[in-house]
C-alpha cells in the first residue's frame, strides 16, 4: 500500500506566456510519518522523438513528512527554448510532475500542453524561427494522466543496469499499476484542439 498519495494538483497561472514559470499546487496525503524527503520534479518534454530533449525544470525535496495532509506550491522556470527542436516548439507536448521516495518513483502526473502564438496572424503565418516571446502555453489541466508505481517504502531501489525491463525511473515495467485516469485518444491537429 502506498504511504503517500497525491490527492490533488491544481495548475496555476494557466494559460500563460511560454516563458512564464510553471506553477502547480500539490496536495499530498501521508498515512504515516516518513523520515526521509519526497523528491518532486517538473519535467518538460521537448520532443516526442527523443528523451534527449526532456528538461528537468526544477527539483525540490519535501520532508521529512509527518502523517496527514500537506499542500505546497511548486514553481519552476519555463524550459530553455534553445534546447527545444524548432520543429517541436509549437503544438502539443507534455509536462510531467514526478514524485519519488528514496529514489523510487511512486507517482507521475502528466499534462498535455498546447503551445501556440496568441496572435492570429502569427498562427496563420508562423515565422521560420519560433518567437517564444509571442507564444502562449495552455495546459490541459482537466485531464491529467496519473500513473502510480508500487515501491519499497523502506529502502532505496537498487538500479540494475543489466535488467532489460528497467525503466528510466529504476522501476520494473511489470510493477506499474494501471493509470487512475485514462485519456481518450487525442487528435493532435491544431483544428481539433479544444483549448
Amino acid at each position: 500500500m502506498a504511504k503517500v498519495q497525491i490527492s490533488n494538483v491544481v495548475v496555476l497561472n494557466n494559460p500563460a506566456p511560454f516563458l512564464a514559470p510553471f506553477q502547480f499546487e500539490v496536495t499530498l496525503e501521508c498515512i504515516e510519518d516518513l523520515p526521509h524527503d519526497i523528491e518532486c520534479k517538473i519535467v518538460y518534454v521537448g520532443s516526442a522523438e527523443s528523451e534527449t530533449y526532456d528538461q528537468v525544470l526544477d527539483s525540490v525535496l519535501v520532508g521529512p513528512v509527518p502523517r496527514g495532509k500537506h499542500m505546497f506550491v511548486f514553481q519552476a522556470n519555463a524550459p530553455d527554448p534553445s534546447k527545444i527542436p524548432e520543429s517541436d516548439a509549437l503544438g502539443v507536448t507534455i509536462v510531467l510532475l514526478i514524485c519519488s521516495y528514496l529514489d523510487n518513483e511512486f507517482v507521475r502526473v502528466g499534462y498535455y500542453v498546447n503551445n501556440e502564438y496568441e496572435d492570429q496572424e502569427l498562427r496563420e503565418n508562423p515565422p521560420e524561427k519560433p518567437c517564444f516571446e509571442k507564444v502562449q502555453k495552455n495546459i490541459l489541466a482537466t485531464n491529467p494522466r496519473v500513473t502510480r508505481f508500487k515501491i519499497n517504502w523502506e529502502q532505496k531501489n537498487p538500479v540494475d543496469e543489466s535488467s532489460e525491463c528497467a525503466s528510466s525511473s529504476g522501476m520494473h515495467q511489470e510493477e506499474q499499476e494501471e493509470p487512475m485516469v485514462q485519456l481518450p485518444p487525442v487528435d493532435m491537429s491544431m483544428d481539433a484542439m479544444a483549448f
